[in-house]
């Protein structure tokens, strides 16, 4: 399958970022992450589906936006907040239509308008009331709202600057996977769009706009990550001197955010407002209403909750304290770069490893060009799938035949596949076939195949699937410290300005 390469991350301001584009890819028929794939994950870990019943995992750690808890001209470059409002302070505005046009930020040489604020108010109040957290005060959610569109607009201008493009055809495959991730038909999601209040055409600007977000995301900050064999052993070592790995946790968090050169009197002052919240929670005030109407981090507004994890799978300034912590415990203060932190330990419970069904295949591909059409392809294996069922030998028709240059030396031999590594199109011809059965000649985006399963077998895949997963959980601790960095660099070279004083 094919590999992307990764640009090199951009390090120009963000009036000069300049799209690159990725050497070509190489060809395998096992999946190393397709474009679509990592479309999709990116668009749940992104929480498409507000207002659809869609719980998404929390994707951010300690992310807050740069401009939240009170912004002044010291937080960013070309940061300001105007404390006179637009126009004649005596002057009083009248018109519906004119109040809805006011601008309530600038960001760079784009404005967001009072009325872009209130849909997103009203959609995540909607969300709010439907997943149980009632919302907090207006004076704190408008800010945390508005700092978090200011953010967004800030990648989506970036991906345009690189000239990122989701055209309608992968525009539709992500509408569809959230449709069939739902359960429900294409009219189904309609229908419930609709009666959350959010027409279709409007869900679907809304989800373009998330995965230019993802794109412009993977592109920056994808490239700093290097994952060594050795930081996989010495992970695994660790877990293994730690609580059982088959537990997981669910956690909510609360950030204070202050930023690494802050004034002493500001981090005491920042230190003394967690102390308060600390000591509401543990008089009995909720955890998630405090984060909601509280917290500058990322899963603010979904009352601090980061979802079930595994320990390994927490953010390491985390990962130590959660397993210590009774369920409905308070940790004590953290302090990080970017402020102070408190957790609190929803629930736990067990998540054992299952084994996993091994299938061993062999194939032969035949691949279109300029001098073999799709139905001359077809055509092909159908002659080479009649003649090894007449007794003509496989492997020596795959060595001679097939265009697939990994496996064709080995007689087609596709070695044991684990579910999910090949492409959606193999594996779902591959699975519908008896042992020895030979499928009709398929399409996949490589070309036409006929595949054979020689063999199934139960197989106990422990260590390899946590060295798997090892992998993708240093990679996803890495990529939310990187994205955190990245973000707070961009909010800081772009020139924002507040208008909120006429609210």
């Amino acid at each position: 399958m094919p590999l992307p390469l990764m640009p090199e991350p951009s390090t120009r301001r963000i009036r000069r970022i300049r799209s690159q584009a990725g050497p070509p890819m190489i060809d395998r028929i096992r999946r190393r992450g397709s474009s679509d794939a990592t479309i999709w994950l990116s668009v749940l870990l992104l929480s498409l589906g507000f207002g659809l019943g869609i719980v998404a995992p929390a994707s951010v750690f300690a992310q807050q936006s740069p401009a939240s808890a009170g912004a002044t001209e010291s937080e960013g470059e070309g940061a300001r907040i105007v404390k006179e409002p637009l126009g004649d302070p005596d002057e009083k505005t009248s018109d519906p239509l004119e109040k809805l046009n006011r601008i309530v930020a600038i960001v760079n040489d784009e404005v967001i308008l009072l009325s872009e604020l209130d849909r997103r108010l009203d959609a995540i109040r909607r969300e709010m009331r439907r997943s149980g957290n009632p919302p907090p005060p207006d004076s704190n959610l408008i800010r945390q709202v508005l700092d978090r569109m200011i953010l967004t607009r800030l990648q989506l201008q970036l991906a345009r600057l690189a000239e990122i493009r989701i055209d309608d055809e992968q525009l539709n495959r992500a509408v569809l996977r959230i449709a069939e991730q739902n359960r429900m038909s294409l009219r189904g999601l309609r229908d419930n769009l609709r009666r959350e209040g959010l027409s279709f055409s409007e869900f679907r600007e809304n989800l373009r706009e998330d995965i230019l977000i993802s794109e412009i995301r993977r592109r920056e900050v994808e490239p700093q990550i290097n994952i060594s064999g050795r930081d996989i052993d010495l992970y695994l070592s660790s877990m293994r001197n730690r609580k059982p790995e088959n537990e997981i946790y669910r956690v909510r968090h609360l950030l204070i955010a202050i930023s690494e050169d802050a004034a002493p009197d500001k981090v005491e002052k920042a230190r003394m407002r967690m102390i308060d919240i600390i000591e509401k929670i543990r008089g009995g005030a909720s955890f998630s209403q405090m984060a909601a109407s509280h917290s500058d981090g990322q899963q603010a507004l979904q009352g601090g909750d980061l979802g079930w994890r595994k320990a390994a799978e927490l953010p390491a300034l985390i990962s130590d304290i959660v397993p210590s912590l009774e369920v409905g415990g308070i940790s004590e203060i953290i302090r990080s770069p970017s402020g102070f932190h408190i957790v609190s330990l929803v629930d736990k419970r067990s998540d054992n490893l299952h084994i996993v069904e091994q299938t061993r295949a062999r194939h032969i591909l035949v691949t279109p060009d300029e001098l073999t059409d799709d139905a001359s392809a077809r055509q092909q294996l159908t002659v080479l799938r009649e003649q090894i069922l007449a007794g003509a030998d496989f492997e020596g028709l795959a060595r001679a035949r097939s265009d697939d240059v990994s496996s064709a030396s080995k007689g087609g031999d596709l070695g044991w596949i684990n579910p999910g590594e090949t492409e959606p199109e193999f594996e779902q011809v591959m699975l519908s076939l008896n042992e020895d059965e030979i499928s009709a000649p398929f399409q996949s985006r490589f070309g036409w195949h006929i595949v054979q399963v020689l063999e199934r077998r139960e197989h106990d895949d422990t260590e390899a699937a946590l060295r798997a997963e090892a992998q993708r959980n240093l990679r996803q601790r890495k990529f939310e410290e990187v994205l955190e960095l990245w973000l707070r660099r961009i909010r800081d070279e772009a020139y924002v300005e507040y208008r909120l004083d006429d609210l």
